[in-house]
Parts: structure tokens; sequence; C-alpha cells
């Protein structure tokens, strides 16, 4: 009759089909117990302001039961006083008591079902049914009142149970569609830093050399071979570095710094190919060798002079760049790359950009292509790595890159 529901557990107007049954119910239960009596009054000879009394009294708490649920404590036991001189809305008070039982706390239902027992005793003593002497008809009065009351609380307890529990599950669903959305977030992060990682270095030297074919017509033969073999190489490297991430991507998950590519290319060869593309890099790596790091703090310090030198080569096209590398085991790796501001060099003086290959000088324009991701995804691979990482202008002119990442034994 009475099955869980989240809004039967807070009272409240009829609304929906369910509740309107369930009160039709009730209504027509209390409403042939009402009948019965009067039947029983009018063949019985029972005086005739009983039979008024329970007349209007059945008819009140009949009525008074399709607002009980909204009221159940005060529309109960006015449905209960009125038992009291009218036999005929024993029934319907039975039924409040089951409804203040269902909807209220346990002080409050107990103290309804304590005042129907109360009314009922009152209304055996005063007009005894018959049949079997008072205390037999007191104690089944008793019984029935504490049978309602503890059925309606169990119920309720039931409901309160079941929703709880629907609401639990309901919040770990919602739960699990977030953390599902933050891991694919994380992923399509994941993937779109590496692949900036990857393939803005290789790009960047294929634009540089490109421009410089593109603006130096008068190039001799060997110079235009030399440019169109770096191209050729840088593009061949490309291909691979993305077929590695791709391979990546289909077999195994990410590594603990949240890149997606394994090993730890060495600094040497980075600087060389940056020097073939006409930069001044200098390299102060004070003996430390990648190799000798933890696997994320090498790929982490790998991908920051990476990426410095790419934003070196945008930006400040034909400046020197010094990479930096010092730290101690046990204690922190420090990672900096540095530049000069276009138009000085590190110490202040007036420059032209020079440097290239065979004489080819880099024409390509690079400065507007970049939208700061690289920058953005460095910060997160330091944080990652377990370090951190500051980048900006300096005092007197030029920008620098600076990472500290952790160095345990």
């Amino acid at each position: 009759m009475f099955v869980a529901s989240a809004e039967d557990v807070r009272p409240g107007w009829i609304r929906s089909r369910r509740d309107w049954a369930v009160g039709a119910g009730g209504f027509v239960l209390a409403l042939a117990g009402a009948v019965a009596v009067v039947w029983g009054d009018l063949t019985g000879g029972t005086p005739g302001w009983y039979l008024v009394a329970d007349v209007a009294g059945g008819a009140l708490a009949c009525a008074g039961l399709w607002v009980c649920r909204r009221w159940p404590v005060a529309m109960g036991l006015a449905v209960i006083a009125l038992s009291v001189p009218a036999a005929a809305a024993s029934v319907a008070a039975g039924i409040a008591a089951l409804i203040a039982a269902l909807y209220r706390r346990p002080p409050a239902a107990i103290a309804v079902g304590a005042a129907g027992v109360v009314a009922t005793l009152v209304r055996f003593a005063w007009r005894p049914p018959g049949l079997a002497p008072y205390p037999v008809w007191a104690l089944v009065g008793v019984l029935f009142g504490v049978a309602l009351t503890g059925w309606g609380m169990l119920a309720r307890t039931r409901r309160e149970l079941v929703f709880s529990l629907a609401e639990r599950a309901r919040r770990a669903e919602a739960d699990q569609r977030l953390r599902a959305e933050e891991a694919r977030r994380a992923e399509r992060i994941g993937i779109a830093r590496e692949m900036h990682d990857v393939l803005a270095h290789r790009l960047s030297l294929l634009a540089v050399h490109a421009g410089a074919l593109e603006f130096n017509a008068g190039a001799t033969p060997g110079d235009v071979a030399a440019a169109a073999g770096v191209i050729r190489s840088s593009a061949h490297l490309a291909l691979e570095e993305l077929r590695a991430v791709i391979s990546v991507l289909r077999d195994a998950p990410p590594s603990d710094d949240g890149s997606l590519t394994r090993g730890r290319p060495d600094l040497v060869p980075l600087v060389e190919e940056s020097r073939r593309a006409g930069m001044r890099v200098e390299l102060c790596d004070h003996g430390l060798r990648l190799a000798d790091l933890p696997d994320a703090t090498g790929r982490a310090a790998y991908r920051i002079v990476q990426e410095g030198l790419t934003n070196a080569r945008k930006h400040a096209s034909g400046l020197p760049v010094t990479v930096l590398l010092s730290g101690t085991a046990g204690a922190e790796l420090r990672v900096e790359v540095r530049n000069p501001s276009p138009g000085q060099t590190a110490s202040g003086t007036d420059t032209e950009p020079g440097g290239g290959i065979g004489g080819l000088v880099p024409g390509a324009d690079l400065g507007l292509t970049g939208a700061g991701a690289g920058l953005a995804g460095l910060a997160e691979r330091a944080v990652l790595a377990g370090g951190r990482l500051e980048c900006g202008p300096v005092v007197g002119g030029g920008f620098r890159l600076v990472a500290w990442l952790p160095w345990p034994v």
C-alpha cells in the first residue's frame, strides 16, 4: 500500500496519481467502516443521538483524511478526537494515526498513536461494544494502536533508507560522470601538450629554413641543397616523433609527469639542431646529462629547453640564446633558457640577426605564430614533475624561462 518515494518522506498536498490512489483507498476503507457502524446503529436499536454522532463524526473523519497528509499531527488528533463520541470514525482514526507515523518523526508519531489508544479506551468505556468484557477490548485497542504506529514508523524508516540509498547512488553516478569528464579533459590536455611539444619545435625549424629559401633568391645551389636537406630531415623527424606519440596513445597510459612519450633525448643534439637553423645557442650544462636524472625530471627538462629554444627562434630570431643547467642530486635541478630582447645582445649592444645555413639568412616571420599554449603546457608539466616554472622579461631587457625540478638521489 505504501511504497518508498521521495515525496512520501515529506508530507504535502496530494500530487501524483499514486497519491490519489492511496488517499482514495484510505478514504474507501474509512467510509466502509463508518457505514458498517451506522448500519449496526440502525439495526441494533441504538439511541438517536448515537446515530447522529456516528453519521456526523464518521463523515467529518472521512473528509479529514484527505488533508491528513498535509498536516499529519493536527488533523490526526482531530480525527482521533472525533472517534471518541462517534464510533463510525474509529477506522478513520486508525488510518490517521498510521499517516502520522508515516510522515512524522517517532516522537510525534508515538504521541498521535498514544492519543489514538486513549481515545479507543475512552470510547470502549463509554460505549461498550459487547460480546466481550472491557479488559479484552481494551487490550485489543492497545495492540491495534501499537501495531499501526509501529508499522507506520517501520515503513517510514524503510522509505527514508531507500530514498537515502537512491540519493547516494545518484550522487555517486554524478561523481563518476564528473571524474570521467575530468579524465577526458586531462587526457585532451595531455595530448595537446605533447603534440605541441613534439611538433612546434620541428615545424618552426621547417618554417625557418623554408623562409630562408624564399627570401634568399641569390643563394648558391649548395646552400639551397643544404637547406632542403635540413627541411627533409626535420620533416622526417617530425613524422617519427608524431608516430611515436600516436603509438603511445594507442598502447600505453601517460607517464608520471603527464608525458605521452618515453625516453629522454639528449640536449646536445637539440642544441646542435638549433645552431644549424641559424641560432646562436650557448649550452652551459656543468657536466650534467639528462640520462643521469630521474625519468620525469629528465623528460621535463628536455621539453622545457626545447620550448625555450622554439620561442627564442620565433620571437628573438638571430639573437644569442643561453641554456643553463645546474643543481645537485638530493636537491633540485635548475633549467634556464634566456635571450636578450630583439635589437640587443646579452651585453646590451645593438646586433643584427645572423647565422643560417651556408649563408642563408632565415626569413620566416614566426613571431605571431604562438598563442601561449606552450608556456602553459610547460608550467603544467613542471607541476606534474613536482617542480615549478617561471617566465617573463628580466630587468635590463630580455626574456628568461627558468624551472626548478626535483632531483631525488
